[in-house]
């Protein structure tokens, strides 16, 4: 596989694993890393970017969601996004660090849209959690603990 593949691949997966669609981007990091094809700080950059990135669209589509709350195609349930709120109510701007979370990671960085949480805190409190998740990976994979 090309690097340029490689990275390419590495950041759709982290893209769209952050964005309120279903997608794994942990298990595309972990193989690359595992590889030792690639260097490990340049996969974690790549996969970074592409999910903060994600979260971000998250936040934009919290912005104008109430408008499309309650479509059919919406894909995150009435519910989940009510949680989220609720829990980003409770504990505020903090709760981002819990974005990096399956299933309430995403709906949070919607919830911070639709809280109109400033957009400088959010893409560093997310930045954060999401550069945490996937060093604490390759850290995992790579033995470095």
């Amino acid at each position: 596989m090309s690097a340029l593949a490689a990275y390419g691949g590495l950041f759709l997966a982290a893209l769209i694993a952050a964005t309120i669609l279903p997608a794994q981007s942990e298990a595309v990091l972990a193989g690359l890393l595992a590889s030792k094809s690639y260097t490990p700080a340049l996969l974690i950059l790549v996969a970074g970017i592409g999910n903060v990135l994600g979260s971000v669209i998250n936040w934009l589509l919290g912005l104008g969601i109430e408008r499309f709350r309650d479509a059919r195609w919406f894909p995150v349930s009435t519910k989940s996004l009510e949680r989220a709120g609720n829990w980003y109510r409770r504990y505020g701007w903090w709760s981002l660090l819990l974005s990096w979370m399956p299933v309430i990671g995403d709906p949070l960085t919607v919830a911070a849209g639709i809280m109109r949480e400033p957009f400088g805190r959010f893409l560093l409190v997310v930045s954060l959690a999401k550069f945490g998740r996937y060093i604490a990976l390759a850290a995992i994979v790579l033995h470095w603990l």
